[in-house]
């Protein structure tokens, strides 16, 4: 970006900062662009969302409110529309629509629609509000809770297997853990580079969440990382690798002598997953990288503060090293 007053380029800045919201103070780190020779400070559309993100990623957190995300999965879970759902959790018309929008809820509202994510304490509000649907709808409505029911079992399973029930929060960038999105994250990787080894997918996958999380303010896969011997690795990457469904692990001769495992699928990636800034980002880290050897790739994550800070401890690596990425 160039400065407003000299033409010239503008250095990006990060400084920890505190903000108000709803009458509580939050810490976040503050990006925005700085004049050199004015020292002027400004700020872009896209930095403002990242800074408040930031601050409402805290407050939802805190309170148990659901992510925008997840409060348009619900719905569309129920199959029901937003004008509907609003009338059966006596919200007001058109505020189950804002909510999905990223208006945050007030508390009492966030905790209803954190509980309406089990099926049995939604059914109770359908049968509670049967008289403002009509007989097809509420039995339509019926059938997805019940299909959801039987459905989630399976899944909830994998889930807590690979991301051990985590919370949304700094150590996974605030990102739903989503078996759906980390396996389209990984087939996006497999496809463009024809197979990725084991190591490099560690490597791209931390790239992709912390970089995600650089320019949104939110990860992508839901993944928390440590700081091993060679680099920044997902928690559980042997459970990742293992239970992700139509990726295989081979066993490849890497001309050294040395066997390396590599992650094939014959299956493309669900693009319709990714919202336009997150494959912006999936292409980024493919260009940056698809020419790269996994030792490549490793060396350069270990020029990474986020791995130089916490590799004695090996700590789980806070995504406030997202502002300080310097391989993308």
């Amino acid at each position: 970006m160039k400065s407003p007053f000299t033409g010239k380029d503008m250095i990006v800045i990060t400084e920890r900062q505190k903000a108000t919201f709803r009458k509580e103070e939050f810490e976040y780190t503050h990006i925005c662009y700085q004049c050199v020779d004015t020292n002027e400070r400004f700020t872009t559309t896209e930095m403002d969302e990242v800074n408040i993100s930031q601050v409402y990623n805290q407050y939802r957190t805190k309170y148990g409110i659901p992510f925008t995300d997840e409060i348009r999965n619900i719905r569309k879970r129920y199959g029901i529309s937003a004008t509907k759902m609003s009338l059966v959790l006596g919200f007001g018309e058109n505020q189950y629509r804002l909510y999905e929008n990223g208006d945050i809820p007030n508390i009492g509202n966030g905790r209803v629609l954190k509980s309406i994510q089990q099926p049995a304490v939604f059914e109770v509000f359908v049968d509670a509000a049967k008289n403002v649907l009509t007989d097809s709808e509420y039995e339509k409505i019926k059938k997805h809770i019940a299909e959801y029911a039987d459905n989630d079992v399976d899944s909830n399973n994998i889930s807590n297997l690979i991301f051990d029930k985590a919370k949304r929060d700094l150590f996974n960038g605030y990102a739903a853990p989503s078996v759906s999105m980390l396996k389209n994250v990984m087939l996006y990787f497999i496809n463009k580079f024809n197979g990725v080894f084991v190591t490099q997918m560690n490597k791209l996958l931390f790239y992709a969440d912390f970089v995600c999380f650089r320019e949104t303010g939110q990860a992508m896969t839901g993944l928390s990382y440590k700081a091993l011997q060679f680099g920044p690795v997902p928690v559980r990457w042997d459970r990742v690798y293992s239970l992700i469904e139509d990726i295989e692990q081979n066993e490849i001769e890497c001309g050294n002598g040395n066997i390396g495992m590599r992650l094939e699928s014959v299956l493309p990636p669900d693009m319709s997953c990714f919202t336009e800034e997150q494959t912006t980002v999936l292409e980024n880290v493919c260009r940056t990288f698809i020419h790269h050897t996994p030792n490549e790739i490793s060396a350069i994550s270990h020029e990474e503060d986020g791995w130089i800070d916490n590799i004695g401890s090996h700590s789980l690596i806070d995504f406030c090293y997202a502002f300080k990425i310097r391989g993308i």
